[in-house]
């Protein structure tokens, strides 16, 4: 597999020609067989070096064979000097650091060695050629090794936040398919779930109603009617998570209000609603889920507790915002709220917004649910709240 990337093919090239054309330039000058012959024998060798050349020990026996080559041309003619500048380069290249610096030296000395015998005279001069291309050779070298360093650990940490992004989108893909399931699932119990339950209520109380009081049955249906037209509104919202319609252009007081009295006309218990505090404006999630949990608290009590008579008390305390749900029934033991799905979905719906959820219960005792939330900054009213009572009852009994 070619793992060269453009600047270093470019620059393997560069040095394919420089070793070919300085070969060729000490053939032409010296034009004698002997020194034709060896320039042949050493090109052959460097051309021989991409197939020959696979594994490290290859690597070093196929430099040494063409040092030896270079040694033996540069014993015939000085101007074989001047491969040592691409030797260096091949060295550094090919062995290991130590080892190629090491071969470094030793070409540059022998480099010095035979120009000097062949001039009869040794000087700085014939020894600065040389080594100044020996350093020259090194320096980049080694220079472009550490940049070819920093640039793969950068790829690598490139590659590594790429792929932590991906996991982080994924990640948070699949939260927001759960949080999405899960607000599907709440809306679903305190809506749907509660409405087909009210519906087949009205409906049992029809049929029983048959066929003696007519007219009494027809109210039955014509009620379910009406909630199932109510659940269909719901259904559209939820899905396009708008607001219950029930806060459709009204207060969250008034949707409790009409939630209790439809409530109490639907089905055989007295709700009442009572307002405590001066209202102030509630930021949407809020009235949303109170208003939820208010109806998901009532759908137990009509569905559970056999209550006679349940209280919703929607309080505004200053900081606090709180609905609570008091019935007179059977009960249960709050050891249970964890067996079924409404508790917990409430519970939920307060703790997301930051608030609170209390049950209080005990076996024919009633119950009692609190959902408290505290108030943006912005929607704590500066005086403190009053009390007043909004009573609703009805009684189909």
């Amino acid at each position: 597999m070619d793992t060269l990337t453009p600047t270093s093919r470019v620059l393997t090239w560069c040095l394919h020609l420089l070793v070919i054309g300085l070969l060729a330039l000490t053939a032409v000058k010296a034009a004698t067989p002997a020194v034709v012959a060896v320039a042949v024998v050493m090109a052959l060798v460097y051309a021989a070096g991409p197939v020959l050349v696979r594994t490290s020990r290859r690597a070093a026996l196929w430099s040494a064979a063409l040092g030896v080559a270079w040694v033996v041309l540069l014993v015939l003619s000085a101007d074989a000097v001047w491969l040592a500048f691409p030797l260096y380069f091949l060295q550094l290249h090919l062995l290991p650091r130590r080892a190629g610096l090491v071969s470094v030296v030793a070409t540059a000395a022998v480099a010095i060695t035979g120009f000097s015998a062949h001039s009869g005279t040794f000087t700085p001069a014939v020894a600065i050629g040389p080594a100044l291309g020996a350093a020259v050779a090194v320096a980049v070298v080694w220079g472009y090794q550490a940049l070819y360093r920093e640039s793969e650990r950068r790829r690598a940490l490139v590659e590594e936040l790429v792929s932590t992004r991906a996991s982080l989108a994924q990640a948070q893909h699949n939260a927001g398919v759960l949080a999405e399931r899960e607000r599907l699932a709440s809306e679903i119990h305190d809506t749907l779930a509660q409405g087909l339950s009210s519906i087949q209520l009205l409906l049992v109380a029809a049929s029983r109603a048959l066929p003696a009081d007519p007219s009494k049955a027809a109210g039955y249906v014509d009620q379910a009617r009406r909630s199932a037209v109510d659940n269909l509104a719901e259904a559209r919202r939820f899905v396009a998570a708008l607001a219950p319609p029930a806060l459709d252009g009204s207060s969250l007081a008034d949707a409790l209000e009409r939630l209790c009295a439809t409530t109490s006309a639907q089905h055989q218990v007295i709700v009442r609603f009572h307002l405590t505090g001066d209202p102030s404006p509630l930021p949407a999630s809020f009235e949303a889920a109170l208003l939820r949990i208010a109806q998901s608290a009532l759908a137990n009590t009509v569905r559970h507790a056999q209550a006679r008579t349940a209280d919703v008390t929607l309080s505004y305390l200053g900081d606090q915002v709180a609905v609570d749900v008091v019935d007179d029934g059977t009960g249960f033991t709050p050891a249970d709220e964890h067996t079924g799905f409404g508790l917990p979905s409430m519970r939920t719906r307060a703790e997301s917004l930051g608030g609170t959820f209390a049950v209080e219960s005990a076996p024919g005792q009633g119950t009692a649910l609190a959902a408290r939330l505290p108030l943006p900054a912005e929607n704590v009213p500066e005086r403190r709240p009053t009390t007043r009572l909004l009573p609703t009852t009805g009684d189909v009994r």
